[in-house]
C-alpha cells in the first residue's frame, strides 16, 4: 500500500480540483511512492498530533486543514507551520490535507452536519461555479463502442449517482485524403462517405486533457475530429453550505440545545429570538467560516442559519432577518475525521487507520462561576 493509493482514494471521492482558488487541498509533505504503514485523521497537524502518528505507526497524516497555506521560503523552525513540517520529515511521517474540497462535495461537511441534526431533504445553499464541459467526437460507427469506453474510463460521463452518460447520434461523415494522408478508409483523392456515430459525454473540464487523449489512443482516423465545449450549467449536487429541513419542528431553544449536543459545543453565540415558542423548520449551515453565505440563507427562506466564526456587523446587519447561530469553528469541523475514516476503511477494509485522541479545540472558554 502506496501513500499514492489511499490519496487516490480520497479524491476518487473529493476531488482536489473541488477546493477554492485560495486553498492548498493535497499532499504537502512526502511521497506518494512511499509504502503506507497507517493512516492518522485529525482536523489539523500539530506536534502532538505527529508524534501520536509516530507512536501508533502510521506515516500518514491526513488534515481537514492544510498545515502549509502559503508558500515556505526557508525551513529554519522560526514560525510554528515551519517546526511542523521539520518535526514530519525528521520522523518520516506524510501530510495530506482535504480542506475546501470536502466542503465542496455532496456528503462532505456540511452535509455530514445537516444529517448529524436530523436535517432533511438537503440543497446546495451556494452552488459551486460551472466547471464541466461537454466533449464530442465523431466515429465509425463500428468503432464507437471501443471509443465510448475509453472515454467513460477517463473519466467521461459521470453525473450524480449515474456513470457510463453518453448521447449517441448516426450521421454520415464525409472526408477527403490528400497527398501524404494515411486513411483508415477510403482512397486518396476521392470523397469518401463513413456512416458516423457521433459521441458526446459531460467531463469535469480538468479531466478534458485526459478524455481527449484516451479518444485519440483508440480511434481509428489519423485526425479525429473532438469538439470540446465548456459548459455553463450549475451541479446541484457541488458547492458550499447546504439548506432543508428539520424532520420534526422545534423551538429556538430546542435547537440550539440539539446543537450544543451534537457538535459537543460548550458555548453558542446567536442573534435575538424574537419568539421563543415559534417552532423552526428551515435550517440552513455551512461548516466553517460560512459568515459570507447569511444572505444565501436568507434567500433560501431558511429560519436559522449554522455556521462559525460569524462576525459582530453580520449579527447587527443580519440578526433580525434570521436565526444566526456560531458554534465554533472547531466544533464544526470536526466530523471531517469520520468521513476521511469511512472514506478510506471502506476502500482499505484492514488498514490501519486511526482517528487522532489527542487533539483537541484550540479555543478555550471560560465561564465565570458565582458562590
Amino acid at each position: 500500500m502506496t501513500i499514492g493509493e489511499i490519496i487516490r482514494a480520497i479524491e476518487s471521492m473529493v476531488p482536489a480540483q473541488y477546493q477554492e482558488s485560495w486553498d492548498n487541498t493535497g499532499l504537502q509533505v512526502g511521497s506518494p511512492l512511499s509504502e503506507c504503514t497507517g493512516v492518522l485523521i485529525c482536523v489539523d497537524v500539530t506536534d502532538a498530533v505527529i508524534n501520536e502518528a509516530v507512536s501508533l505507526g502510521a506515516n500518514l497524516i491526513v488534515s481537514h486543514h492544510p498545515l502549509i497555506f502559503k508558500g515556505l521560503k526557508r525551513l529554519t523552525g522560526a514560525t510554528r507551520v515551519e517546526a511542523v513540517v521539520i518535526n514530519a520529515i525528521g520522523a518520516g511521517i506524510s501530510i495530506y490535507s482535504c480542506h475546501t474540497s470536502v466542503d465542496s462535495v455532496s456528503g462532505g461537511v456540511s452535509w455530514r452536519m445537516a444529517g448529524m441534526l436530523g436535517v432533511t431533504p438537503m440543497s446546495v445553499l451556494s452552488p459551486m461555479e460551472p466547471r464541466w464541459a461537454k466533449v464530442a467526437v465523431m466515429v465509425p460507427t463500428a468503432h464507437a463502442d471501443e471509443v465510448r469506453m475509453a472515454m467513460f474510463e477517463a473519466g467521461a460521463g459521470e453525473a450524480g449517482s449515474y456513470d457510463c452518460c453518453s448521447y449517441n447520434v448516426e450521421g454520415m461523415g464525409t472526408f477527403r485524403a490528400l497527398a501524404g494522408a494515411n486513411p483508415y478508409v477510403g482512397a486518396q483523392d476521392e470523397l469518401h462517405h463513413e456512416p458516423e456515430v457521433k459521441i458526446e459525454s459531460i467531463v469535469p473540464r480538468w479531466l478534458v486533457g485526459r478524455v481527449t487523449a484516451a479518444i485519440r489512443e483508440v480511434h481509428p482516423y489519423e485526425c479525429p475530429a473532438i469538439d470540446v465545449i465548456n459548459l455553463a450549467n450549475e451541479d446541484s449536487s457541488l458547492g458550499l453550505g447546504v439548506v432543508g429541513n428539520l424532520e420534526t419542528p422545534l423551538t429556538a431553544g430546542e435547537f440550539m440545545s440539539r446543537v450544543a449536543g451534537t457538535f459537543d459545543s460548550p458555548a453558542i453565540r446567536h442573534s435575538v429570538v424574537k419568539d421563543e415558542d415559534a417552532k423552526i423548520r428551515r435550517v440552513a449551515m455551512c461548516g466553517g467560516s460560512g459568515g459570507e453565505f447569511i444572505r444565501d440563507a436568507i434567500k433560501a427562506h431558511a429560519q436559522v442559519y449554522l455556521s462559525s466564526d460569524i462576525r459582530y456587523h453580520d449579527f447587527v446587519d443580519y440578526g433580525d432577518e434570521i436565526l444566526l447561530v456560531d458554534i465554533g469553528h472547531f466544533e464544526s469541523e470536526q466530523c471531517t475525521k469520520d468521513i476521511f475514516y469511512e472514506i478510506i476503511t471502506q476502500k482499505f477494509a484492514n488498514f490501519a487507520v486511526y482517528k487522532s485522541t489527542v487533539e483537541h479545540n484550540p479555543m478555550h472558554y471560560f465561564t465565570e462561576h458565582k458562590a
